[in-house]
């Protein structure tokens, strides 16, 4: 019997009364425990796409962050997610930023994380996907070191590790919790990575496709140097997008803590940012929608302004894992009350009205 038939909303009460980070992990160790059950979703066919040579049953994944160390991403694949993406993984591994580092803003529904990439590094997250059964799409994020001395060395060692066993790699410059990170958005230092990135995927026995993270926080004009730098083959796909620094109006007193926003706060800023590149990229480059995700409704947004997958992670601490059946099953009567075929003819479909407009949709 799954967590959510015993009934998520006890399960959330009990967590919720636990510190952020404590209730996390034990979150984590009742999935690898198998008590949280599967839900044996069935997926929509309408939902059913292919990107980058990989064939996703629905376009929900599981963002990153929740499973940072490749702990349960066959459990969450069990929850009816269409693909988990595990990581931010580092080569060595480390502690992260002091705690506490992870808030929850009920009254906002709102998460704000300085993390700071913890996790057990590059050797113990390789040894937990080799072993694994292959089934379902496993994305890794990689990261570089607080301390390392070359940054790029770090990425280029999460490609040369990976590999194997990922099936994307996602690459993540954006988290403002890793001091100077967010630099590597420039096209001086953007450009030169992506080529090393490039030059190591070439040297691969199999070809694993590579997506770019970016921020919500960013000018039309750096979006546009970031999608410059990204054509013609650099990237397979666009992440769009992390954490925000900015804090729109938040209720909760827990607003003012330092580190990236995400959750409801986050949608509007995110699915603009999302529709802006969509209108940049002219179709050449596929986008992933993340941010503030919380219905059926908002998935949808997300996808008439360029989504052609999408990921969540914030909206799970609210509504638990029923919210991924919910989406899924709206998204479908969505393309059906819209008379697309397929969720590909729908990507993009407002993008240029979304691109401006706002509040975007609660």
């Amino acid at each position: 019997m799954s967590i959510s038939h015993l009934g998520f909303k006890l399960a959330r009460s009990l967590l919720h009364c636990m510190d952020a980070e404590a209730a996390h992990g034990l979150t984590i160790k009742t999935l690898k425990t198998g008590l949280a059950g599967n839900a044996n979703p069935a997926n929509p066919k309408n939902l059913r796409t292919s990107l980058f040579g990989l064939t996703f049953e629905n376009p929900l994944g599981l963002a990153a962050g929740f499973d940072k160390n490749a702990e349960v991403p066959d459990a969450m694949l069990a929850q009816g997610f269409g693909f988990v993406e595990v990581g931010t993984v580092t080569p060595k591994p480390q502690t992260g930023n002091p705690k506490p580092r992870l808030f929850r803003l009920s009254e906002d529904q709102a998460v704000i994380n300085r993390m700071g990439f913890n996790n057990e590094g590059h050797t113990a997250v390789f040894a937990r996907l080799k072993k694994r059964k292959p089934f379902g799409i496993v994305g890794v994020n990689i990261g570089a070191n607080k301390d390392a001395n070359d940054r790029v060395a770090d990425y280029v060692s999460g490609i040369n590790t990976f590999s194997a066993v990922a099936s994307y790699f996602t690459v993540n410059i954006s988290s403002p919790n890793t001091p100077g990170l967010r630099n590597l958005q420039s096209t001086e230092e953007l450009r030169p990575l992506l080529q090393h990135l490039n030059e190591a995927r070439g040297q691969q026995k199999r070809h694993v496709p590579m997506l770019l993270k970016i921020a919500p926080d960013l000018e039309p004009e750096e979006m546009q140097a970031i999608v410059t730098c990204c054509m013609n083959g650099a990237v397979d796909g666009i992440i769009i997008s992390n954490t925000t620094i900015s804090r729109p109006s938040l209720a909760s007193k827990l607003a003012n803590e330092t580190g990236g926003l995400s959750g409801a706060p986050l949608f509007d800023l995110s699915t603009r940012c999302l529709a802006q590149f969509y209108l940049y990229v002219e179709g050449k480059i596929p986008l992933v929608g993340v941010g503030g995700i919380s219905n059926a409704e908002q998935a949808w947004i997300k996808i008439c302004a360029g989504a052609s997958l999408l990921q969540l992670y914030s909206g799970l601490v609210y509504q638990g894992p029923e919210l991924v059946q919910k989406i899924l099953q709206g998204l479908s009567l969505k393309l059906i009350e819209n008379k697309f075929a397929n969720l590909g003819d729908a990507v993009g479909s407002a993008a240029e009205r979304l691109a401006h407009q706002k509040p975007l949709g609660k």
